[in-house]
This record gives C-alpha cells, structure tokens and sequence, in this order.
C-alpha cells in the first residue's frame, strides 16, 4: 500500500517531523520510493527493485521485530488507516446514490459509459460491471450482450441500480467487494471498471480480482481519470486516488497476468466539469 506521511503518523504515532526526516533518510537510500498526488506525496517500498542484498535485509529484519508488540499495533493502526480511506468513501455513496447520476454527468459528461460499448458489442458476451454504482453502465450494456453481472458494495446503489434494471431480464446484481468479488472463477468473458478505481484502497488488488474473474483471453476495461490536481475531490467526493498514470496502470496490469493495456485518451465532453479521463484494454494473458 502507499501512505501519506499524516497516515505514516497516524500508525506509527510519531509526530510529523519524526515521519518527514526518516523517510527523507529512507528515500535516499532507495528503501521507499515517493509518489506526488495533488498537495500530499504517497511512500511504498519499492519491492522487487531492491536489490537482492537489500532484500535479504529487510526479509531478515521483519522476521526479527515482526512478532513484537510494538510491531503488531503499528500493523493494527495502519490497517485503521486504511479503513478509513474506505469508510470516508462508501460514506460518500450512501449519501449520494439518488444523485449520482447527475453528479457523474457533471463530473465526465454524459459520453463516458457508451465508451465501453465500442469493445462489447458480441452477443454471446457475459460482462462484469464492477462497482456498477446505480446501474448506469450495466443498463446500456444488457440489449447488446448475453449476460451482465454487477457488483456493488453500496447498499443504496444497489437499491438505485435494483430500480433501473427491474426490466432487464439479463443483468444480476450482487453485493460485495470489489476486492473479493462475488463471481466463480473464470466466469466472464469481459469485466469493465469505469469510473471506479478512483474510490478504492488498492487498485492492484482490485485489477488482480478482475483477472480471477475472467476466462483466459477475457477482456478488461477500464475507464478512469487522467491524473489531476484537485484535492477537493478527496473531501467533497470520496475519491482516495487523484487519477491514475498510464505507468501505473501498466504495472498492476501485468502484475495480475494481463497483456500490457492499450490506453488512450478520451476526447473532453464539452458538458463535463471534471478531469479528463483515459480508456484502458487488456487481455488476460492465456
């Protein structure tokens, strides 16, 4: 996961300046690397990137203070950190869900979810619409395919989503997690994340989902921001990620068995309000 040094203080309970000037120490010797999102900068290590001696230590090191206490409640209070990224986000859904339509359209225009279509168009497809929200997406989707899943874990989108599906036959909802998905393995032939990677704690572990999910050779697509520096959003909407880099996304893709995606930018909807937004493709490698 990457933390924000307020969370780093927030789980270790040290004061900011502590947090600042281990880190600094940190990064300069290639043990965590740092990320900028708005106004904050987030820290990782860098896993694989060390080198094989540099692993060695730290693999030696969390055998040794690991099972301390000390170590145990920093793990438990970082763990409530990132709770909280959750909770502050599925709080904006509950309050949201009878306008989430309109607050979407403001957000990207009313283009961003026929976008997925382009690639869906097979009848004998079955998609995943993956934290389908108030059903806007899977709606669109049921006349041209043979099946669609949606999955939420808002209780009130699901009511929302429940209204606008009464009529069609071929969509199932089903609550859960979109890091624990509520689908049999292999099941789909395409699973679509639009607009939704942007309110989840861990978008690898979310794509890694997505990949368990498909069959081999499935599709996965993704429709989300460009990066973008409005910090509001984290406050006003929920949103734990200020966009996503092609980098990145690139990265959790492979790691999780897809093909390297085909990104591209989509053109501005000349009603929308927010940032501008990328489609993303990858198959699951066979």
């Amino acid at each position: 996961h990457e933390l924000t040094v307020g969370e780093l203080c927030s789980a270790l309970q040290l004061p900011q300046s502590t947090v600042s000037r281990h880190l600094k120490t940190l990064a300069d010797e290639g043990w965590v690397t740092a990320r900028a999102e708005g106004t904050s900068r987030r820290y990782t290590m860098p896993g694989a990137a060390l080198d094989a001696g540099a692993r060695r230590l730290w693999h030696l090191v969390r055998e040794q203070v690991g099972a301390t206490p000390s170590a145990r409640h920093d793990l438990t209070r970082a763990e409530g950190v990132l709770h909280e990224r959750r909770t502050a986000s599925q709080a904006f859904f509950s309050s949201r869900a009878g306008q989430w339509d309109k607050v979407r359209a403001e957000l990207y225009g009313t283009r961003a979810d026929l976008v997925a279509l382009f690639a869906l168009l097979e009848p004998s497809l079955v998609v995943g619409d993956l934290g389908c929200g108030s059903g806007q997406t899977a709606a669109s989707l049921a006349p041209f395919v043979a099946r669609v899943i949606a999955v939420d874990e808002s209780s009130a989108m699901l009511t929302a989503a429940r209204k606008r599906l009464s009529r069609h036959e071929s969509v199932e909802l089903r609550a859960g997690r979109l890091e624990a998905l509520p689908i049999e393995q292999a099941a789909l032939d395409v699973a679509i994340l639009s607009l939704v990677l942007h309110f989840v704690v861990d978008p690898s572990a979310v794509i890694a989902e997505a990949a368990r999910v498909l069959r081999p050779g499935g599709r996965l697509l993704v429709v989300d921001m460009q990066p973008h520096e409005r910090e509001e959003y984290r406050a006003s909407m929920g949103h734990l990620w200020l966009g996503f880099s092609g980098d990145q996304l690139q990265q959790w893709c492979t790691d999780a068995g897809f093909d390297p995606p085909r990104i591209v930018p989509l053109p501005p909807d000349p009603q929308a309000m927010g940032p501008a937004l990328f489609a993303a493709r990858a198959a699951l490698r066979l």
